[in-house]
């Protein structure tokens, strides 16, 4: 049990200590304002304050993000210190920075809610971050930063006593198109081969070949070999268009498909473009996915990684989604949040903590594969980087695959074998 002091209790300080001490460190924690009480206080004291306490309590003097109730641009000189990269820097204190107002500032996604430069999809550019200009996007910083935070407390309070989270790794897997050829009606099969003549599709149409996107077997058997329990999202968007290309939900294969799925994987709803700014269509997408499997969907992806703050969120948890497993970036690896570790999101504008909890990825095949421009070798060596740099943070590692990119289509020749040596991998 640890006693916290501050001058002034807030919202944004009760989510980031119960994420710290809560989730993260395992243990007991009470935030006080009453000075005259902690003062009396003889256990494990954290002096959150600027107040002068005594010799025994362990002193982290507040930035003063955490008292705020605005959002405005911050600044966020990044050092180093102890072997690791710090902002917030503070004086006078048992740590070179503040730790709880520097968590908050990644987890919360501060920065997505200041003016910022979209990409070409609309979506918040990973070059505007302060994690892509200052070199840590490949590091989950916040558990890095716990990590030395839980050894200094403990230097100092040697009777407390923390409860880690275990290492996991969770596959997951984005069904955009479930069928290259198959299932996709007369007319856009005749369309796609006037636009790209091909032998293939005739002979997958005839049954002679198995379609290019159909990795489905590919992937139970690794799944049973090595008792992994992934999670699949689908697209289920009735109009196709640019970005929506998925074979009709109200097809009776793609029903088939999804049902003896979600009998064996967790299902989750990709809603699909047109829906990221209709709440009624992401409704209507997940209301179909759940009259297939004959279950409620608590659980999301964005198609193409595509949400603003706090419009989207807000628009999922009215839809009644509980897990989102967007955070990560649709145009290069990394930890979008910094940090290894689901996280209740924390709406600014609103200035709460809400009932989503959001599940991060650090590394997608497509990003390798299209925005990256890596090679196979490369991109298995980005994945191991990933994997045990997770599982040295006692993190949760999240990849995010497509089906079509599993295949067997000549340009991703490659990937198939890459996934399965790097399956292999993990279990050792």
């Amino acid at each position: 049990m640890i006693f916290i002091y501050t001058d002034k209790i807030t919202a944004r300080l009760k989510y980031i200590c119960h994420f710290i001490f809560g989730e993260q460190l395992g243990m007991e924690f009470s935030i006080s304002d009453d000075l005259p009480f902690c003062s009396q206080h003889k256990g494990p004291l954290l002096n959150y304050s600027t107040q002068q306490i005594s010799n025994e309590d362990f002193v982290v003097r507040p930035h003063g993000l955490l008292s705020e109730t605005n959002i405005r641009q911050q600044e966020t000189t990044v050092f180093n210190t102890n072997g690791y990269k710090a902002f917030f820097i503070i004086d006078n204190s048992a740590i070179d920075f503040d730790i709880l107002s520097a968590s908050f500032y990644l987890l919360s996604r501060y920065e997505e809610y200041l003016p910022n430069e979209k990409d070409m999809y609309g979506r918040f550019a990973h070059d505007q971050s302060i994690a892509y200009k200052n070199e840590f996007l490949h590091l989950p910083l916040v558990n890095i930063w716990i990590d030395d935070f839980a050894r200094l407390l403990q230097k100092k309070f040697p009777e407390l006593s923390f409860k880690r989270p275990l290492f996991k790794y969770l596959p997951t897997y984005d069904i955009d198109m479930a069928w290259s050829y198959q299932h996709k009606g007369l007319i856009r099969n005749i369309g796609g081969f006037f636009s790209s003549p091909s032998t293939e599709r005739i002979k997958v149409l005839l049954g002679l070949e198995k379609d290019p996107f159909d990795c489905y077997e590919f992937l139970d058997q690794l799944h049973q070999q090595y008792d992994f329990y992934p999670v699949y999202f689908y697209l289920l968007a009735e109009h196709t268009g640019v970005y929506d290309k998925n074979i009709s939900p109200y097809h009776a294969s793609m029903k088939l498909f999804i049902k003896k799925s979600s009998e064996k994987y967790m299902a989750g709803i990709h809603p699909s473009w047109k829906s990221n700014e209709d709440v009624s269509i992401l409704k209507k997408e997940k209301n179909l996915l759940e009259d297939m499997i004959q279950q409620r969907i608590y659980t999301s992806r964005q198609h193409y990684i595509k949400f603003s703050m706090p419009q989207t969120f807000e628009r999922l948890i009215e839809a009644g989604i509980k897990k989102d497993y967007s955070m990560g970036y649709g145009s290069i690896n990394g930890f979008r949040a910094s940090v290894a570790s689901s996280f209740r999101w924390y709406n600014l504008e609103k200035e709460t903590e809400t009932s989503l909890r959001l599940f991060p990825f650090c590394f997608m095949d497509a990003n390798a594969h299209y925005e990256q421009h890596q090679d196979t070798d490369t991109s298995y060596n980005e994945m191991v980087h990933y994997y045990q740099t997770c599982k040295k943070a006692n993190g949760l590692f999240i990849t995010i695959f497509h089906n079509y990119i599993l295949g067997t289509e000549k340009r991703f020749k490659g990937w198939r074998m890459l996934y399965e040596k790097f399956i292999a991998q993990v279990q050792q």
